[in-house]
């Protein structure tokens, strides 16, 4: 690694450390629009650290139910630490597009609002062994749990072309896609976390290349954790868990995720079309709660600028005819 590239990471990781330890994003909003009933039953369907399940169980009242769901054991560990011995909290390892099987059947239909929060957790990223971090040289893995088939490496080093071109501009929406996923394929075996970021900086140009980098490390690591079918999964099975009246509450972090949550809360389904029955009354199973996108505060940003791109919405779930 010659001298400028050692210089360039120093800044950037010094950068990072600037904003760690992990601050939730949005929390009293998530709070305001999840918690409807103290004593309900509630779902964090996206545990991280624990910050947003800690500040929901402080809203809620001594006879009430969270439950926190998280694949990554280390987020599990993060969250005990944070939250403590509170009986009220019961942890759940799994992928929340599972989450109707995860859930007990004795709880179906009885939630009263369920939480995801769809940003990589600051443990996830700061741990160079995971693969996730451009900043840090690393496996190429991206696996959001150790169970989970696909690897980051198998990715950049197996797929061909065409799908490893379609990867990085749909999931990454990245201008450059052909070039970069050539470069990549010339470049082959691609190792570690730093040697992609090299490839990928070889054909990029302008002000925004570190702009690009992320794009392209976040089309790879949606493709390992089949990100996008697994929230539409968990969208689903979350209205099927809710009572009617109760909330989802969704923060998303790109455009990809909001437009299926967009798409869902309006219509139900993720085409985003309402459908109607024979006398054009609209049929859907669910209504939109904020008419528009909630976004943190100019202040949230300059405390915790991870929450730059952070869009809230919430929709709640229709009573059944």
């Amino acid at each position: 690694m010659n001298r400028l590239w050692e210089e360039k990471l120093s800044r950037e990781n010094n950068n990072i450390e600037a904003f760690y330890p992990h601050t939730p994003v949005l929390l009293e909003t998530s709070v305001e629009f999840l918690i409807t009933d103290p004593s309900g039953i509630y779902v964090d369907a996206t545990l991280g650290g624990g910050g947003h399940s800690r500040a929901f169980l402080q809203a809620l009242k001594g006879d009430a139910i969270l439950f926190g769901v998280d694949q990554d054991p280390e987020a599990h560990a993060a969250a005990a630490e944070k939250i403590g011995e509170d009986t009220r909290f019961k942890p759940i390892t799994g992928n929340f597009g599972y989450l109707s099987t995860l859930i007990s059947p004795e709880f179906h239909g009885k939630i009263a609002g369920v939480f995801f929060d769809l940003g990589v957790s600051t443990h996830q990223i700061r741990e160079p062994g995971r693969g996730f971090s451009f900043q840090h040289d690393g496996p190429l893995d991206m696996r959001m749990s150790d169970t989970s088939g696909t690897s980051a490496w198998e990715v950049v080093n197996n797929y061909d072309y065409e799908k490893l071109r379609d990867i990085i501009y749909h999931y990454g929406e990245e201008r450059l896609s052909r070039q970069i996923a050539r470069e990549i394929i010339d470049r082959r075996p691609i190792e570690t976390t730093l040697e992609l970021r090299k490839a990928i900086e070889n054909v990029l140009y302008g002000r925004n290349i570190i702009k690009s980098v992320a794009r392209v490390f976040q089309a790879i690591r949606i493709e390992v954790n089949r990100e996008l079918d697994v929230l539409k999964q968990g969208l689903s099975d979350a209205l099927g868990l809710l009572k009617s009246g109760g909330r989802i509450v969704a923060i998303s972090y790109h455009s990809l995720e909001d437009r299926i949550i967009k798409n869902f809360f309006k219509s139900g389904n993720f085409e985003g079309v309402v459908e109607k029955d024979f006398f054009g009354n609209p049929l859907k199973p669910i209504r939109v709660i904020t008419k528009q996108i909630i976004t943190p505060s100019d202040e949230e940003i300059n405390r915790n600028p991870a929450a730059r791109s952070a869009k809230l919405r919430v929709a709640e779930k229709l009573m059944e005819e």
